[in-house]
């Protein structure tokens, strides 16, 4: 029997040059070779060895990394949804179509009002993409994703004026923004965080239509490289603060630290002058905030780093403290040094905190809403709704659903239960990938699918 791809021991000076060709700028034949080369390799890449769960809750497994020649690719190929299909809701739910015909939707936002904001938006171009070998390959295999498209750079607005669970005016609300993402309003202003920087618009309840020109508020790290390029923003609950998500600029650094300069972070931005401040660091990519109405305290959802394997290293829900290191990229779940980042930290590894719950390896956990409302039963009260993007590079796939975490005194209180399922069909094509998640003023779920390009309301069966 021949071995596994992951248990084939490569010696330290190959797979340093390996990485060193994966790193190393390539153009034309060159590039199309790679990109064959990946596809046909990804299949012998390191296969997961533990079940998707064990990459759950507050004590996730975290078995040793494997390293391999050519990192596991699985990109599932989106091909949108069959006329009539849906997502498979859990027992007791029902889910419909709140509106589709969108481009990329993201990102909801929900006014007081009840109508809904939508980010329709993308990565925005980057320049050194051209000079960067791995960044062309990844981009191809995005594209295979459905993440491949230009960005539409508008918010639309979604309005259900008869309440049956679907929008009947459905229109551009703001345009000509730059990769809009995170939303949020506080007194008479919608604040907009674009992929480089907040900026400010002047709103009126009621409104479908803001024409005036956005007032820069605050700048956010971005750059031609700006490998994580959503940026997301809550508002505290006083409205005299924005907390801003700024993700890193690589995986674990490779790109050079000097490109991590204000990255993998949560930013605190005074308003309405715009003065920030690092809130808390060393989490790679967050995403998803909202506010735990029980502790009062700031939670998110953070993306980990990639090229371990299969099973590591988990995504994450953690509160968030002020002035706290999480790790990235020195190293993940508190202490665990990653062994690739160079020069070492143990500085800062002494200080880095475990985050509260883990999301499963590479489930690429985006979206995060908590549920203070009525309409679901009683045992949703207080609970977590996370939607789950999906791998690109596990096998086999993860995530590709919305899950939900019961929360108990403020903290997660037992495993995931699956919400939103039957976004991958059985051939493994993507007919959707869930993103945003926000609850509407009646109490129901609305999910994002930019692959799909529907916004779908999921509600208790009548």
């Amino acid at each position: 029997m021949q071995p596994a791809a992951s248990d084939i021991k490569i010696p330290e000076k190959n797979m340093k040059k390996a990485h060193a060709l994966w790193q190393t700028p390539r153009t034309g034949l060159c590039t199309l070779v790679a990109v064959t080369a990946l596809t046909v390799l990804g299949a012998c890449a390191q296969t997961s060895r533990l079940p998707e769960n064990a990459g759950y809750g507050p004590d996730p497994q975290l078995p040793e990394p494997q390293r391999a020649l050519i990192p596991t690719v699985n990109v599932a190929e989106a091909v949108g949804w069959p006329e009539g299909a849906a997502p498979l809701p859990a027992q007791g739910l029902q889910v419909s179509r709140y509106a589709s015909g969108l481009d990329h939707p993201r990102w909801l936002y929900v006014l007081p009002n009840g109508d809904v904001l939508v980010a329709e938006t993308n990565a925005p171009k980057r320049p050194a993409e051209d000079e960067k070998f791995k960044l062309k390959i990844m981009g191809h295999f995005m594209k295979k994703a459905g993440a491949g498209t230009p960005s539409a750079d508008r918010i639309t607005l979604l309005r259900d004026q008869d309440g049956d669970g679907h929008a009947e005016i459905k229109q551009p609300f703001l345009e000509k923004l730059t990769s809009p993402f995170g939303m949020a309003l506080v007194k008479n202003h919608l604040y907009v965080a674009n992929t480089d920087g907040v900026v400010r618009f002047p709103y009126t309840e009621g409104d479908t239509r803001i024409d005036a020109a956005g007032e820069k508020v605050t700048d956010l790290p971005a750059g031609p490289l700006n490998h994580h390029w959503t940026k997301n923003i809550v508002a505290s609950s006083n409205g005299q603060r924005l907390y801003a998500t700024v993700g890193s600029n690589s995986n674990v650094g490779e790109n050079g630290l000097d490109q991590e300069e204000g990255r993998a972070a949560i930013w605190e931005i005074d308003l309405p002058g715009g003065e920030k401040r690092l809130f808390a660091t060393g989490l790679r990519n967050p995403n998803g905030m909202d506010w735990e109405r029980e502790s009062n305290e700031l939670w998110t959802v953070v993306n980990e780093r990639d090229e371990l394997g299969s099973d590591l290293v988990p995504d994450y829900l953690t509160s968030v403290k002020k002035g706290v290191f999480y790790g990235w990229p020195y190293s993940y779940y508190g202490n665990i040094v990653d062994t690739r980042v160079q020069p070492q930290r143990p500085d800062l590894v002494a200080k880095a905190i475990k985050p509260d719950y883990a999301l499963g390896a590479h489930t690429a956990s985006l979206g995060l809403a908590f549920y203070n409302a009525e309409l679901f039963p009683e045992r949703y009260r207080g609970g977590a709704f996370i939607g789950m993007h999906g791998s690109w590079n596990r096998e086999p796939p993860s995530g590709y659903k919305v899950v939900f975490v019961p929360f108990k005194d403020g903290k997660p209180n037992g495993m995931p239960q699956d919400i939103l399922t039957g976004f991958l069909n059985g051939e493994g094509k993507a007919q959707g990938r869930p993103v945003g998640v926000a609850i509407d003023n009646r109490g129901a779920l609305l999910v994002a699918d930019d692959v799909g390009n529907v916004i779908w309301r999921v509600a208790p069966e009548q």
